[in-house]
């Protein structure tokens, strides 16, 4: 992650919402169904909320029934990056921007083809720029 470290805890806390911070600096969640994007159709990007990076499109965008937007592929595979989560007696795979490490969400292996992957992404880590 290239600059997960380049701002300060305090920088984040000032440049970001309480929600945006709770959920992408803290590895929080957003509530099932609340998000401005899980039930969002427009054509266009989805970027990631602290640093603009481009990380989720339209395209591979799909309605999963969680109540979180669901892709079934980032916009490239470098646009994100996962790890292994095991906070709240699971085993998950996290997935955080590959530029300053934002907490985006989770990752499974229940989605659609042609990936077969679920990326569930919380809405408020997102930035959506319309095509």
């Amino acid at each position: 992650m290239a600059n997960q470290d380049a701002k300060s805890d305090k920088d984040w806390k000032a440049e970001l919402s309480a929600e945006q911070y709770s959920v992408c600096r803290q590895k929080g969640t957003e509530r099932a169904f609340s998000g401005a994007f899980y039930d969002h159709n427009e054509s266009g990007m989805y970027r990631c909320v602290c640093c603009g990076h481009p990380l989720f499109s339209s395209e591979h965008k799909f309605d999963s029934g969680t109540g979180w937007p669901s892709y079934f592929a980032p916009i490239e595979e470098s646009a994100v990056e996962t790890t292994t989560d095991g906070a709240h007696g699971m085993v998950r795979t996290e997935v955080v921007c590959s530029q300053c490490g934002a907490h985006l969400g989770h990752v499974f292996d229940d989605g659609p083809k042609p990936t077969g992957l679920r990326y569930c992404i919380n809405s408020v880590a997102l930035d959506f720029e319309k095509k």
